[in-house]
């Protein structure tokens, strides 16, 4: 990997179609620092490497912009958001969005209050709880254009976690691995029972790496039934 980790930004975003300016360079210099800072605290990432940083959590979350149609203003949520990914890069490459981002583990939430309060976002709510209990809250249950999600899991659980908050004619992304064609033939299932249809899978290799990604989209068409998201902890132990 040639170049600083702002050069292989800037050239990375630029080959998937992300132009980025010197104040977002600037913002993703600083979650850089943040992150690195709180890390030798909370084990945030095992990545440390500012180049690879750059590579496998900003390009990676990136990606999704030149894939997908998010329309100016969109409502996104970020479900399992972790240390930030892929909602702080999303939200500083476009600050339109009305971004909101949940994660069951409070000392994540801590480190991502932090980043909103640095780098100052405007538009972002920070949610400390789990998906099942919130997918059903009148105020968040089928009330965005897009949910994202890079946490590891299957996509049979993802998709119960995330077309909850999808609203009819929204989408839920699923950032995944090299090779997701059994998974997505796993989940088809669950995600006709959650009102869902995949729309599209996106393989690239994310720029100045050899690491090959998918995008995974699914169309909500549907409402999804009552009955979903189950309990917590259900969606794991028992897919559908």
């Amino acid at each position: 990997m040639a170049g600083s980790a702002r050069e292989i930004l800037l050239s990375g975003a630029a080959e998937l179609g992300v132009p980025l300016d010197d104040c977002q360079l600037d913002a993703l210099d600083a979650f850089t620092a943040l992150l690195l800072e709180w890390n030798a605290r909370f084990n945030l990432t095992r990545v440390t490497d500012p180049s690879e940083i750059a590579v496998k959590h900003y390009l990676d979350s990136l990606s999704l912009l030149p894939l997908v149609e998010v329309k100016p203003g969109s409502a996104v949520i970020d479900i399992g958001a972790g240390a930030g990914f892929p909602g702080i890069p999303l939200k500083i490459a476009r600050p339109d969005l009305k971004m909101t981002m949940l994660d069951s583990v409070r000392k994540k939430l801590t480190f991502l209050e932090a980043i909103v309060r640095e780098l100052r976002l405007a538009d972002v709510k920070l949610i400390h709880g789990r998906a099942e209990d919130f997918a059903r809250g009148k105020s968040h249950r089928e009330r965005f254009d897009l949910a994202v999600s890079r946490a590891v899991a299957g996509l049979n659980v993802l998709a119960e976690l995330c077309m909850p908050f999808c609203r009819l004619g929204g989408s839920f992304a699923a950032y995944k691995g090299p090779d997701p064609d059994e998974e997505i033939n796993e989940a088809a299932k669950a995600i006709s029972a959650l009102g869902g249809e995949v729309e599209a899978v996106h393989r690239f290799v994310l720029p100045h790496s050899d690491s090959h990604r998918t995008l995974v989209v699914i169309r909500k068409l549907r409402r999804t039934p009552a009955s979903y998201p189950r309990k917590a902890g259900v969606p794991e132990r028992n897919p559908l």
